[in-house]
């Protein structure tokens, strides 16, 4: 039987047994976990990040986004909770499902590659700061 709300958990640790109409989430970790919403009982990892889902909290009522499509399941389910609800979306056909799937993973990429460029651009930085530093040093003792 498909759900129409879930109740958000906040832990720092994933149950071992999750629950229907339970979605844990542990800002710890950047995970939430829950028993899929149609009812197939499957469960479903969302990981939180920039190149993910996203989670947004208004008091006591979450939201993920973008949507969960469960196309790796058998029952294909695919939804939005919003503030507590679960908000059915379309059925995509297997061709919809794939094109999905694959910008899903340039985007990933995509945001990784920046991710990796910023972290180069920082260090290279850090790295003038710290041979100026070096060499003010060097130049104090010299005198």
């Amino acid at each position: 039987m498909a759900i129409k709300r879930i109740t958000p958990i906040f832990v720092e640790f994933i149950p071992e047994n999750i629950e229907d109409g339970k979605l844990y989430i542990s800002e710890v970790y950047q995970t939430a976990i829950h028993k899929c919403c149609c009812g197939c009982r499957e469960e479903v990892v969302t990981p939180l990040s920039p190149a993910d889902w996203q989670l947004r909290k208004v008091g006591q009522k979450v939201s993920l986004r973008p949507s969960i499509g469960n196309w790796n399941y058998r029952c294909k389910s695919h939804y939005f909770i919003t503030e507590n609800r679960i908000e059915w979306a379309k059925k995509f056909s297997q061709e919809q499902i794939s094109e999905t799937q694959k910008r899903d993973k340039v985007d990933k990429q995509r945001y990784i590659s920046s991710k990796n460029k910023q972290q180069n651009e920082m260090s290279n930085s850090n790295d003038g700061l710290l041979i100026k530093i070096w060499k003010m040093i060097k130049s104090f003792f010299k005198s």
